[in-house]
Order: structure tokens, then C-alpha cells, then sequence
């Protein structure tokens, strides 16, 4: 099966930074942000759009590691960060692909035992293949595929891409 990109490294690029500007805008009031990347590609993004949002903004991002089991997401999910580290505060839980939905749901599940001030969603790309009533807040590009599709994104320092096969 052939695969064809679907954003370069320029548009990645510049998805994370206009994705980084509207994280701003909805949370321009706050001092403190938590960015709780899905291991391993939901992470690297989420790290990008930290970087992106510390150079536009005065507010400070904490990273979060997220570890769930894609294949078995009811199992036990391990977090980088303790649940009082962000009660209270402004959370944007990132992924790479927002596919049936099933990995942000148990995440977000994850994340519902302590109060938040505002819970966000972020993604590169959006599948459009839901199984679950999970949106994204912040997304790069919405893609409507087949369910034989794949998408794979690879972040590299200049070579990042996502395709489709």
C-alpha cells in the first residue's frame, strides 16, 4: 500500500503554532497550564506546543506524560505528574491522531477524578471515525478516511511528517 503525505514539516510546523496561539487565547487568563501528551508521538507534540506557547505567552506549562495501553486502554494509567499537581488547573490532554476516540476517552476518564479549572483536547489530525462522543478542541487537520486507512505521524527536528496509507 503506497502512503502520501499528508502535512510536511512546514505544515506541521505552522499547525503548532497556530494550535499554541489558540491554547493561549482560551486560557489567557491563567498563570499555570498543564499540556498531558499521550506517550509516545502525543508527548512529542505536546512538547512542541510547549515550546511554541512559552515563546507567545507569559504562561507556564507544565508537561505531563500520559502512559495508557492503546490496545488495552481500561488498564491502569500511569501519569508523570500526581493528580494534585493539576487540581485546579487548565488542562489540554495531546495526541498525535484522534482515530475511534477510544485512547482520549479512558485518558480523559483518567483525568476526571480530580477537579479541573477547564479540560481541553488537542490533536494533529482528526480521523473523523469516532466511537465515542470525544472531540477535539484544538486540531491540525480533520481528515475523513476510510477505516482500511492509517495515519502515521513522525516528529523529527526537520523532517516531520504525517501520512496516510
Amino acid at each position: 500500500m503506497s502512503k502520501s503525505i499528508i502535512l510536511n514539516n512546514q505544515q506541521i510546523n505552522h499547525t503548532i503554532k497556530r494550535i499554541a496561539f489558540q491554547i493561549y487565547e482560551n486560557n489567557i487568563d491563567e498563570k499555570d497550564l498543564i499540556l498531558a501528551g499521550i506517550k509516545t508521538n502525543g508527548y512529542v507534540f505536546a512538547q512542541k506546543i510547549k515550546e511554541a506557547l512559552e515563546s507567545i505567552s507569559p504562561i507556564k506549562v507544565h508537561l505531563c506524560e500520559v502512559k495508557i495501553n492503546k490496545k488495552k486502554p481500561q488498564d491502569k494509567i500511569e501519569t508523570s505528574l500526581s493528580l494534585s499537581e493539576f487540581k485546579n488547573k487548565s488542562l489540554v490532554l495531546v495526541d498525535d491522531v484522534l482515530n475511534s476516540g477510544t485512547t482520549l476517552i479512558y485518558a480523559v476518564k483518567h483525568f476526571l477524578d480530580v477537579p479541573l479549572k477547564q479540560f481541553k483536547t488537542a490533536v494533529l489530525v482528526n480521523r473523523n471515525h469516532k466511537k465515542y462522543p470525544i472531540k477535539a478542541d484544538f486540531k491540525g487537520l480533520s481528515l475523513s478516511t476510510s477505516l482500511q486507512e492509517h495515519i502515521t505521524v513522525t516528529f523529527a527536528n526537520n523532517s516531520s511528517a504525517a501520512y496516510l496509507e
